[in-house]
């Protein structure tokens, strides 16, 4: 009855603070794809739920790992580090938080549908040591385990269980649950309204165990795919909070009274991806065979981009270009080797004929067109570039509703695809891209299934090696074996770009990440 009481008073106070009340309208180009914080292991999907669903561990302002749903951690020995939770959480619902909610949320993260497997794989188990402390034991010494769960989120295991949600909703399958619409966090906001590509509404958890620095009392989460039309809707007042600005507006947008755009280095990468693994392509005119698997093909299509041309006539300046998978930011990185192939298209013809292509051939691309900054402009530009060395482009640019769950199937030849280490390491990248592809989790977004058997060693040794300096040493001689291999072709770091009403507040991370425990509203300024 306590917590009925509690509830109540809330919402009197609330009703009658409702003249008052906060509220913050973010829009995005595209839509969050589900309320299953185990559904997607995509940026903007992680970003929203993190403010209903919470980890163990999170990020700071300041990126450092602080804690959240535990309050401590330590290695007992080197495979185990043990938790203590925090005492007194509550999810949504009122049920409290215990060790049998993180034990039953590691478990529903290994089941097949699960896009969070590649977090979970290095574990080999969760004990329960008692109501607030769990064990974590990984199959070997793992020093990065807590950067590894800064994003992942727990569930009540009785939610789950009175909701049949037991399992992650698939999205490779299109199989829903009530997990899809419904949610029970523990964070400092709860989802109160879902409507699918139209609207999500998350109001304020009074009953929050923790600060929540913020002062909104409701957030409405608009997905506008137009990027003219986004734009007109923020300076024109009906939205607070914009991802991203189009580089084209950025300036119009700082240009308006009242309004201005933060921008700042992310940590994704954009690059291509290649089937490697079928003996014939399901999208091309080649029959009996896989150009990609001829590293002379994969070397063509990667000098036959001009990257400079895209970084200044598509993305405007707004893109670094790369020759690594991973961001300067991303410790691993390796500065020294961030040196492109030239942009030679002569040099990309005569590598297809070689290969035995002097005609070039047809091969579909699959593309996202609201997910990443221009992406489907990118695209277009590669399919040009790649044009005039022979090489015909059947490109499927698509709403990334329809674009993940293909090629997470691997439906796909040839792919354009970001990527943000959330454990800003290495690692992250050489395991869930580059490494093999295996029903563990490893190489879960190696949609290509790019294989070296040398490569996986060394991403085994570096995910248990405790010295810096052989740990990087080893990193380096994985990223020399992955660009030998032209096992993908890295585009460019695209820069992060936040239209907003200057009456906001708000902390950017270079993981995207808008964090809304974290963001106010001057008084008065945005009440509606």
């Amino acid at each position: 009855m306590k917590f009925k009481t509690t509830l109540l008073i809330a919402a009197i106070a609330f009703a009658c603070g409702s003249a008052n009340a906060v509220t913050l309208r973010v829009a995005n180009q595209g839509d969050v794809q589900s309320m299953d914080p185990q559904s997607l292991n995509e940026s903007l999907q992680l970003s929203f739920m993190s403010s209903v669903y919470e980890s163990l561990v999170g990020r700071g302002k300041d990126m450092s790992i602080v804690p959240l749903l535990a309050t401590q951690w330590t290695q007992t020995s080197p495979t185990v580090w043990r938790f203590d939770l925090r005492h007194g959480v509550k999810f949504q619902d009122g049920t409290p938080f215990t060790a049998d909610d993180v034990v039953f949320s590691f478990k529903r993260a290994t089941d097949a549908g699960s896009d969070m497997k590649g977090y979970v794989a290095p574990i080999k188990e969760v004990r329960k040591v008692n109501d607030y402390t769990v064990d974590i034991e990984t199959l070997a010494p793992f020093p990065i385990l807590p950067d590894t769960l800064t994003v992942f989120g727990i569930m009540s295991k009785k939610w789950c269980e009175d909701n049949k949600a037991e399992k992650p909703v698939d999205r490779r399958k299109g199989i829903e649950n009530t997990a899809s619409f419904k949610a029970n966090g523990t964070g400092p906001f709860r989802l109160k309204e879902r409507q699918p590509s139209v609207r999500t509404v998350l109001v304020r958890n009074f009953n929050y165990w923790g600060k929540n620095e913020s002062n909104i009392d409701e957030i409405v989460f608009t997905p506008i795919g137009n990027d003219a039309t986004r734009v007109a809707a923020l300076i024109s007042g009906e939205i607070d909070v914009m991802e991203p600005v189009p580089l084209q507006d950025v300036e119009r947008v700082k240009a308006t009274p009242g309004y201005t755009v933060l921008q700042g280095p992310e940590l994704r990468t954009i690059f291509l991806g290649m089937d490697q693994k079928r003996d014939e392509l399901l999208y091309s005119n080649v029959k009996g065979k896989n150009p990609f698997k001829d590293v002379r093909v994969r070397r063509a299509f990667y000098q036959a981009i001009d990257i400079e041309a895209i970084k200044t006539r598509v993305m405007r300046g707004a893109a670094t270009p790369t020759a690594l998978m991973v961001a300067p930011a991303v410790r691993g990185f390796q500065p020294d080797m961030n040196k492109r192939l030239p942009y030679d298209p002569e040099a990309s013809k005569k590598l297809l004929a070689e290969a035995g292509y002097p005609n070039g051939f047809e091969v579909g691309m699959n593309c996202p067109n609201d997910r990443y900054v221009n992406d489907a402009a990118i695209c277009q530009a590669i399919a040009a570039n790649l044009a005039r060395v022979g090489v015909k482009i059947n490109l499927t640019a698509e709403t990334k509703n329809s674009y993940f769950p293909k090629i997470l199937r691997r439906d796909t030849s040839f792919y354009l695809l970001g990527w943000t280490p959330s454990t800003a390491d290495s690692h992250d990248a050489l395991y869930n891209l580059m490494a093999t592809p295996t029903d563990k989790g490893q190489g879960q977004y190696n949609l290509g299934a790019y294989s070296n058997p040398k490569l996986d060693e060394l991403t085994a040794k570096i995910q248990t090696e405790t010295d810096a300096k052989k740990r990087n040493e080893m990193i380096r001689e994985a990223f020399k074996i992955h660009q030998d291999d032209i096992g993908h072709i890295p585009l460019h770091q695209q820069a992060l770009a936040w239209g907003y009403n200057k009456k906001v507040s708000l902390v950017q991370l270079p993981t995207n990440y808008m964090v809304f425990k974290w963001m106010t509203v001057k008084s008065g300024d945005a009440a509606r």
